[in-house]
């Protein structure tokens, strides 16, 4: 009978405590949906609120207007044409803007994401002849970020930015020599001779070279154009200008590639005459950070409760 009444009793403690586990994640699912119901409803007063715009509020009275260009130009990237060119039509159109100021920190990128922002730079000059546009460098404005700096009335730099590298890359690899070496075999079937051009896994012939050369030079000299139109009986006659090679900002003044020392504090004030700053950069919206860090929330609760209930 002993027996008997302690097996009873563990089945009744395990009862107890499949019970009290139910319990646990049931108030631990409880929190999380709070949670995710507080999270839903901060989103809601954001809207009404009208704290979603990615750019920052406007202050009333004169200001020099400040558009980033920050890293690599690219479509889909923080400096992709489409949100600077947004800034630019933003900051033009307010009727306080006294300049603009693209402050650029770029190694390059695309020259079609920059050339479609220099050919809007260059239309707003001209739609807004009364606005002067200036481009400020910080550490770095080379390639792409120097194809948009000569849309610019005026270029100013750091003593120490690094500016230039006017040319056109295009880098691969070739691992022909190493499939020999391990035995692989490449087997690749087009329709189209020129179909696999530039494939590194096949070996590049004469003509493909050629071809990929003269594609390269027609890009550099749009480039070279751009730059000449943008800076004119500035640019120092040099065969080293258009060579890709890079100067620090004292070096880019004497090239003719920039104008003067400057910051964007310093151009506001002496140049422009606005001392207040005014960002109009197109930046990531709330409501894209909102989700992305509510996404992160909801995948961080559901692991913890899930992994809660199974410790217990």
């Amino acid at each position: 009978m002993a027996d008997e009444g302690n097996w009873e009793r563990a089945v009744l403690e395990k009862l107890a405590m499949a019970a009290l586990k139910e319990q646990r994640t049931a108030r631990q699912w409880g929190i999380f949906f709070k949670l995710v119901g507080l999270g839903i409803l901060a989103l809601i007063v954001a809207v009404a609120m009208g704290w979603l715009d990615g750019r920052d509020a406007v202050p009333s009275g004169k200001h020099t207007a400040v558009v980033e260009l920050i890293g690599v130009i690219e479509s889909e990237g923080r400096a992709s044409a489409e949100n600077v060119i947004a800034g630019l039509q933003a900051a033009f159109k307010d009727k306080d803007t006294q300049g603009v100021i693209v402050r650029i920190n770029s190694p390059g990128g695309s020259p079609v994401q920059a050339g479609q922002i220099n050919d809007e730079m260059r239309r707003l000059k001209v739609k807004y002849p009364d606005t002067p546009l200036y481009a400020v460098v910080e550490d770095v404005c080379a390639s792409g970020g120097y194809y948009v700096a000569a849309g610019a009335d005026k270029i100013f730099v750091d003593k120490a930015s690094m500016v230039g590298s006017i040319g056109v890359i295009l880098d691969s690899f070739g691992a022909v020599g190493t499939m020999e070496k391990i035995g692989v075999e490449r087997r690749v079937i087009t329709a189209g001779e020129n179909k696999a051009f530039l494939d590194p896994f096949s070996p590049m012939s004469a003509e493909h070279r050629q071809f990929a050369q003269q594609m390269l030079d027609e890009i550099h000299g749009q480039f070279i154009d751009i730059v000449k139109a943008g800076r004119g009986v500035r640019l120092k006659q040099s065969p080293e200008l258009f060579s890709g090679l890079v100067w620090n900002g004292s070096k880019s003044i004497e090239m003719g590639l920039a104008d003067a020392l400057g910051s964007v504090d310093s151009v506001a004030r002496d140049v422009i005459k606005a001392e207040e700053l005014v960002d109009f950069s197109v930046k990531e919206k709330f409501t894209d950070r909102l989700a992305r860090r509510f996404g992160a929330m909801l995948g961080n609760g559901v692991a913890s409760v899930m992994a809660q209930s199974k410790l217990r």
